[in-house]
């Protein structure tokens, strides 16, 4: 398998790491919630790389914002209680 091949691939675990992600942000236990936040990370990373061999500047401009708004996120529910 050549690395261009490789890179192709991760649109694959990128997509399943994203919907994985959002079923978890919406769960009521923070604990699920900041997985998800963590997947959703994941998720970025993998979509900028893919994003970077396939020159989808405006996916991986995107990737970033959402980045961003992931971390601000995995903060704000750390800083909230677990109601259960």
């Amino acid at each position: 398998m050549t690395m261009e091949t490789f890179i192709d691939f991760l649109q694959w675990p990128a997509m399943v790491a994203t919907l994985i992600a959002a079923w978890l942000v919406g769960s009521r236990q923070a604990r699920k919630r900041n997985w998800g936040f963590l997947c959703f990370i994941l998720s970025n990373a993998l979509w900028i790389i893919w994003g970077v061999q396939a020159h989808a500047w405006a996916l991986i401009t995107l990737q970033v914002g959402l980045f961003l708004m992931n971390l601000r996120g995995t903060k704000k529910n750390a800083a909230q209680p677990d109601p259960s």
